[in-house]
């Protein structure tokens, strides 16, 4: 079969990753606080339209149109907002929402639908590439058949007990998190170089600009639900985080495909740009919004770490073109890629259960050891690393060179505040984390404890050379309590040296 010209292919590749920037456009809780209750209002009725849909919903559900009283509704969840909940990615959609006039791709595998918080119904209501104005109260309509998610929602809640509410939404907003990566990946095609100078400079605003937005959009859905005779302690309204989606370390990968085989076509520095600054500033907004508005909040922006997309275990999928449905290229070909599939989903399920039976307000998933299980901590990420500073030298422990692949030696340097100099330790596994990525720890290469042995950063797995154990101000091997890590001087790599108690072990 003969060869396509070179440059009949180059506008094929062209075409494709400009479908990319359709596709990207929908990317798509600390100690328990006492939550103010509002009491529980009369029902406000719903316009005849609403009220229309809501008793065809109801004789769905119990065989006829009445609005029963609170205790005699069956239980619900509902999730809104865009891709990242609706299950864009997944593979798998309600055939109503995988239409030419409609492409919310809902899928049937989507968190809401697998959690293990009981429930007899879940709904998701949630748009691949919605923002908050398709979500509000008086928004606008993304599809013709489709309702404002705010009016789905008052629907939901006047024919179910609703338990919990979960918003993931302001990708889409100022942020526009689709066509920046879409911009990336472009750029990384064309070889025109790397996209962070383009964005870097000005992300914070767009950052900014999200967050009222973020904020008024919870006010709304508490408003919807006290109109349907609510009372804000009756439910949990949950705000839920972005994960990273890629990031540089692809290459630890022992059966790393290539960039364009396993999806993750870009250049490495916006890989690790992305990770270290844009979603971590990313998160920070959502975080605030959250807060701002007295919602719960759940920190996923770690969970795929470790699992990104060209990672082993990938809760992403990559760059993928629907080449069978959309063939000639149009905006929809490539609009799956870059979005949790359904192992991803699956660990969003995991993390809000865990975080609805721990009555926090504010959490964090990930998976700490690379088990494929994620574990809820309490508290933001943000808020749980910090730097260890050495009590002889003043400097602090830094992954050289910011970098976090497998084998990076780990220095004292002087302190900055910068991600690679933020650590958090594990207590219940003993293990020493970087702020980078929740996928490396501090590890005795070759579960070596002698005198002089360097420590490095190493893929977190949970064995006996990455258990350290806090005595004090000096950090232990768990396998060799008489040796201590140690900085002998300044800008020296860490060692292991017997512990002597002096300022070079201990640091605070």
């Amino acid at each position: 079969m003969a060869r396509a010209p070179q440059k009949s292919r180059l506008r094929s590749t062209l075409a494709a990753v400009a479908a990319v920037a359709a596709a990207l456009g929908g990317i798509s809780a600390v100690t328990p606080m006492a939550q103010a209750a509002t009491p529980a209002a009369a029902v406000t009725p719903l316009p005849p339209e609403l009220e229309a849909i809501r008793a065809a919903e109801s004789v769905r559900i119990y065989g006829d149109a009445a609005v029963r009283p609170p205790n005699q509704r069956k239980t619900g969840l509902i999730s809104l907002g865009d891709s990242e909940i609706s299950g864009e990615g997944v593979g798998t959609y309600d055939p109503a929402t995988n239409t030419a006039a409609n492409q919310c791709h809902r899928s049937p595998d989507a968190a809401i639908h697998r959690t293990g918080i009981p429930a007899d119904l879940t709904f998701n209501v949630a748009c691949s590439g919605g923002y908050t104005g398709n979500i509000r109260i008086g928004g606008a309509k993304q599809y013709a058949d489709e309702l404002v998610q705010s009016d789905n929602l008052a629907v939901k809640a006047r024919n179910a007990k609703i338990k919990m509410v979960v918003l993931v939404a302001g990708a889409n907003d100022d942020l526009q998190f689709g066509p920046v990566m879409t911009d990336c990946v472009t750029r990384w095609v064309l070889s025109q170089g790397t996209c962070e100078p383009k964005y870097g400079p000005g992300w914070q605003a767009r950052v900014d600009g999200l967050k009222p937005k973020v904020e008024a959009t919870v006010a709304d859905l508490r408003t919807v639900m006290r109109d349907a005779g609510y009372a804000d302690s009756d439910y949990k309204l949950v705000v839920m985080g972005y994960p990273s989606p890629i990031g540089p370390d692809f290459k630890d990968n022992p059966g790393f495909p290539g960039k364009l085989p396993g999806g993750c076509a870009g250049y490495d520095s916006d890989a690790a740009w992305g990770r270290n600054h844009a979603v971590p500033a990313f998160e920070k907004g959502m975080r605030a919004a959250a807060l701002a508005s007295g919602a719960t909040y759940l920190d996923n922006s770690r969970l795929f770490h470790g699992h990104e997309v060209c990672m082993e275990d990938a809760w992403a999928r990559g760059l993928y073109l629907d080449l069978g449905d959309h063939f000639p290229w149009d905006e929809n070909t490539a609009r799956q890629s870059f979005h949790p599939n359904y192992r991803g989903h699956g660990a969003f399920a995991s993390c809000l259960t865990q975080l609805y039976a721990s009555g926090l307000r504010e959490a964090s998933c990930a998976d700490p050891a690379s088990t494929g299980t994620p574990v809820l901590q309490a508290g933001a990420w943000d808020a749980l690393y910090a730097p260890l500073k050495n009590g002889a030298t003043g400097d602090c422990l830094d992954a050289d060179g910011a970098a976090s692949a497998n084998g990076t030696k780990v220095v004292g340097w002087d302190c900055h505040g910068g991600r690679n100099q933020g650590w958090w330790y594990d207590a219940p596994r003993n293990t020493l984390h970087v702020e980078l990525t929740q996928d490396r720890c501090l590890d005795a290469p070759g579960s070596g404890y002698g005198a002089g042995t360097a420590l490095i950063l190493w893929n977190c797995h949970g064995g006996a050379n990455q258990q350290f154990v806090r005595d004090g101000a000096t950090l232990r091997p768990a396998a060799a309590p008489g040796m201590c890590l140690t900085l002998s001087a300044a800008h020296e790599p860490l060692r292991l040296q017997t512990c002597d108690g002096s300022a070079a072990q201990r640091f605070a």
